[in-house]
């Protein structure tokens, strides 16, 4: 578990070079194209990290001045993702759990119950924080251990069952071969696909069309991403009391995300088609009546502009609701320049309609604040568990963008809190 550890404190943009690099000669890619591969999609990680961190530099502080501008004090804190990975990664029975995650994998794929060869391995803080949330409710290992096995084999499962409807969707990013075995975003399809059916049905709502590139058709330059970043950056930084020359920097620089990270995905992609093409060519000879997906982070998916437009979009809504709606104690923080997240596996269900993005998303939302206002004494205990340190005036924490937060990880705490 030592070495496991040490690779994930690599952080994504060294380890999955190496787990490329790895997987390319295992399936007989030459040394050369192995090691150009997982540089680009090192280099590729990095790009996206980097406009992310821009993003999220730039997108925080103009989210407290709007938290601070509507005076919202509520009691649980949502202290973001990097705390959550924290706590997940963190927990004191993350080292069988992750020894769970890699044996039921491997045998799903050789019974034929999955297609997915899950490599996200930074991504399982998704599924150990639920475990610690789990843990803190139930006191009980087995009870954590067991649900959250479950989850992932399910999460496996349902990966293999959305990857065709987003390779259709995504078109631009030729994700053949590719899942997305992310619980946080995973949680939210059933969202979009009840928002697509019920708006389908409604006459009037049914024909409002704003696919990106139908509106960048329409409005020309106006509707092309670095436009809509510009606008939407004005925008929010209006709502956060900006004066002109802060403005116009967060204006510059949500513009610059919208259009950098697109790039950044490319090269990525790159470096991963090389292996897998490869892969699934050597997969078909070994075993020529199956095919397999590689597991992939939902970062792939940011870069639609269509899903960052939104998630920007989602940013004021989640304020208000936080305010308006009643019972709700939790204060949306960290996580908010990180709503996009949420949208990139909701958005090939809804037609990349950023219509039915807004009002899923918006449903989303509701359904978190309420599910981390009712989870936050197990998540905060999760938290002291793993030695997380609260932060000066926090007495309690949640987050947004996390699998504790879905509708899932609420039933599974409860069903823990029994026992």
């Amino acid at each position: 578990m030592q070495i496991i550890q040490a690779i994930v404190n690599l952080g994504a943009a060294v380890m999955m070079p190496i787990i490329f690099f790895v997987v390319g000669v295992v399936f007989r890619l030459s040394i050369g194209k192995s090691f150009k591969a997982g540089m680009l999609v090192g280099i590729g990680f990095t790009g996206v990290s980097m406009v992310i961190n821009l993003l999220l530099t730039n997108l925080g502080p103009a989210s407290k001045a709007m938290v601070a501008r509507m005076g919202l004090h509520l009691t649980v804190v949502d202290t973001g993702w990097p705390t959550a990975s924290t706590i997940g990664w963190g927990t004191p029975i993350m080292p069988i759990i992750v020894i769970g995650f890699l044996v039921i994998n491997a045998v799903m794929l050789v019974l034929n119950l999955t297609k997915t060869v899950d490599i996200d391995i930074f991504n399982y803080w998704i599924f150990l924080l639920l475990a610690a949330v789990v843990y803190a409710a139930s006191h009980s290992f087995w009870v954590a251990a067991l649900t959250t096995w479950i989850i992932f084999a399910l999460t496996l499962i349902v990966a293999d069952l959305t990857a065709p409807w987003i390779e259709r969707q995504y078109k631009s990013l030729n994700l053949k071969g590719i899942s997305f075995p992310h619980l946080t975003c995973l949680a939210w399809v059933p969202f979009g696909i009840a928002t697509n059916w019920v708006i389908e049905r409604i006459p009037g709502l049914k024909k409002i069309d704003m696919q990106h590139e139908k509106i960048q058709k329409r409005f020309g330059v106006f509707g092309e991403p670095l436009t809509l970043g510009f606008i939407l950056g004005i925008a929010i930084a209006l709502m956060a009391g900006y004066d002109i020359s802060k403005t116009l920097t967060l204006a510059i620089n949500v513009a610059a995300a919208m259009v950098l990270l697109p790039k950044m995905i490319d090269i990525l992609v790159e470096g991963l088609t090389m292996v897998r093409d490869h892969v699934e060519k050597q997969l078909k000879k070994w075993f020529p009546k199956r095919s397999f997906y590689i597991g992939m982070d939902t970062a792939l998916l940011i870069g639609e502009p269509s899903v960052l437009a939104t998630g920007l979009i989602l940013i004021p809504i989640a304020i208000i609701l936080a305010f308006i709606l009643p019972g709700n104690k939790m204060l949306p923080f960290v996580d908010l320049a990180s709503l996009m997240f949420l949208l990139a596996l909701v958005t090939p269900f809804v037609k990349r309609n950023m219509f039915r993005m807004v009002i899923a998303g918006t449903l989303i939302l509701i359904c978190i604040l309420y599910v981390g206002t009712s989870i936050a004494p197990e998540y905060t205990q999760s938290a002291i568990s793993s030695k997380i340190p609260m932060g000066k005036g926090i007495t309690s924490m949640s987050n947004i963008v996390g699998s504790a937060t879905t509708w899932i990880g609420w039933v599974c705490v409860k069903i823990g809190s029994l026992f």
